[in-house]
């Protein structure tokens, strides 16, 4: 029986695909095999040696210390897309929030309930929150993903001229993107034609204050940036220093900074972008489904930091193994394995980066532990199990 230790409160819709004669789920268990979370910042002293897997139930994993997952042969998988249609409509509610001045009229009139002529005095000030209508405007797109994307194609629905950038963008992704996008291949050039920038990129070294104040100099006058994605994307300083000249109108965010608390112009909003239920439920769904998967079958997909790997069974036992820096994973185990007169059936490797992952089939007999032992003993193996 597998144990999964969750993190988190993970819908009910998810955690009811575990079969409780082959898993046992809860928040408080030993010897975990896998872990499932949301948005828990996981330690490295709190992983035990028995996990094999961790999933989050979001896109991403900034909360879970990655690389040494990988060192300990932990896979560690996300759900991409899940969350994409929740975030997609906070994406259009902040740039109508921002364009027809919402919060500032509905803040104010919050305050007049000891005014007794009401409706006289809304139509003497209302003028004083008179907005834009967004359709006719400029959108740009930072990011085509799952999320990017969807914001894209809808700016488009709802009338907008939208540009895109993405220099690593994929063939799904280009594939669900509308042709009527336009591909801008500068983000400098990006900033200086758009009405509106929102930002779609995952946060890494390279990305980290991808806006900042050297792009925000040749922003178009009035800007409006969306960032919906992650709080380091943006250079915070940058942004209020851009705020106070008026080169930037508004800076939408999902993720509240002390500093920018109270700053004309910044609407913060406490991280919404993946809270619904129809967003937890598909999250919670998809990181059950490829837990299970990884630990039955050894099939990996949407993980962050092992290869995506997918054989179909035969019924029969099957190896997984991982290894990093060794190119001749797979033809050693296959010595291995003939020297111990155990027959192969289908098989499948693949690589990322450094790291390399195997799947094998095994027609006729189980690995002994023997067997296992001269695989786990291979050059830079991580992972080595029977299943």
């Amino acid at each position: 029986m597998f144990k999964i230790q969750t993190r988190n409160k993970i819908s009910p819709v998810g955690l009811e695909l575990f079969d409780r004669k082959e898993y046992e789920v809860a928040d408080e268990i030993s010897a975990a095999d896998a872990l499932l979370l949301r948005s828990y910042k996981i330690q490295e002293n709190e992983i035990e040696t028995s996990v094999k897997a961790i999933a989050r139930a979001g896109a991403g994993v900034n909360n879970i210390p990655v690389e040494t997952c990988t060192d300990r042969g932990i896979v560690v998988f996300n759900t991409p897309g899940a969350n994409a249609n929740s975030v997609k409509e906070l994406v259009i509610a902040g740039m109508l929030l921002s364009a027809r001045r919402i919060h500032e009229g509905m803040s104010w009139i919050e305050g007049q309930t000891a005014d007794e002529n009401l409706a006289k005095t809304v139509e003497k000030e209302k003028s004083n929150f008179a907005g834009t209508e967004i359709s006719g405007k400029t959108l740009g797109v930072i990011g085509l993903g799952a999320i990017g994307g969807l914001v894209a194609n809808a700016g488009l629905s709802l009338g907008m001229e939208v540009y895109g950038y993405d220099p690593y963008i994929s063939i799904p992704g280009a594939w669900n993107l509308s042709n009527s996008v336009k591909i801008c291949e500068n983000l400098n050039k990006l900033m200086e034609i758009c009405d509106y920038v929102s930002i779609h990129v995952p946060l890494l070294p390279a990305t980290k204050n991808l806006i900042n104040a050297e792009n925000l100099k040749n922003a178009k006058a009035g800007l409006r940036i969306l960032n919906f994605a992650r709080g380091g994307l943006v250079e915070e300083s940058a942004v209020k220093l851009a705020l106070e000249a008026g080169t930037i109108s508004y800076y939408i965010t999902d993720f509240p900074s002390a500093d920018l608390l109270g700053v004309k112009g910044v609407l913060s909003i406490p991280h919404l972008g993946a809270s619904t239920a129809e967003a937890e439920e598909n999250c919670a769904v998809m990181a059950a489904n490829q837990l299970m998967d990884f630990l039955n079958n050894g099939n990996i997909k949407n993980s962050v930091n092992f290869p995506a790997c997918s054989l179909d069974s035969a019924g029969g036992p099957r190896l997984i193994a991982a290894a990093k820096n060794n190119p001749e994973l797979l033809k050693q185990i296959l010595t291995i394995l003939s020297e111990e007169g155990i027959t192969t059936g289908e098989m499948i490797s693949k690589e990322r980066g450094d790291t390399a992952y195997t799947i094998i089939n095994i027609s006729d007999s189980e690995v002994n532990k023997k067997t296992m032992e001269r695989i786990s003993s291979l050059k830079g193996v991580l992972i080595s199990r029977e299943l």
